[in-house]
């Protein structure tokens, strides 16, 4: 696909912009957003989710139910446990740019500039070969 085709053609009178409020409106927790990047690559039951973002198992599925809601987690049962999972990579990729903008609005120089990870591409963190969303390498 090319870039032109990736670009985003909606208008400011697009049916879904009250629906992409909602979505930032819903990632707009430090919790669902620490959860959203403990699921980027896997699946995992609300104990372990907790453990991983720091918050009780109590609070972890009541984020998990919004996330639910608006359709970013998924579960799958395995006997009487529930592990959760991304639905699919819109959410880790909305979150990824958000980390990466915010990155760039505190930091004078990137992590990735500071490492002097290759010459500075468009999008500084990341090379235009990776994939919308993938976290560079430390």
């Amino acid at each position: 696909m090319s870039e032109d085709a990736k670009r985003c053609t909606l208008g400011v009178d697009s049916q879904y912009v009250d629906a992409a409020a909602d979505v930032f409106s819903l990632l707009s927790d430090p919790t669902r957003i620490r959860i959203v990047l403990a699921l980027r690559d896997t699946e995992l039951p609300v104990n372990q989710l907790a453990e991983i973002v720091g918050k009780s198992p109590t609070a972890v599925s009541q984020h998990l139910s919004k996330l639910r809601w608006g359709r970013m987690v998924s579960t799958r049962q395995d006997g009487n446990r529930v592990h959760y999972r991304l639905t699919d990579e819109h959410a880790r990729n909305l979150v990824a740019e958000a980390v990466f903008q915010a990155e760039h609005a505190l930091e004078p120089k990137t992590a990735h500039q500071r490492a002097g990870v290759g010459p500075t591409p468009p999008h500084p963190h990341r090379p235009p070969s990776a994939p919308v969303g993938e976290c560079p390498a430390p």
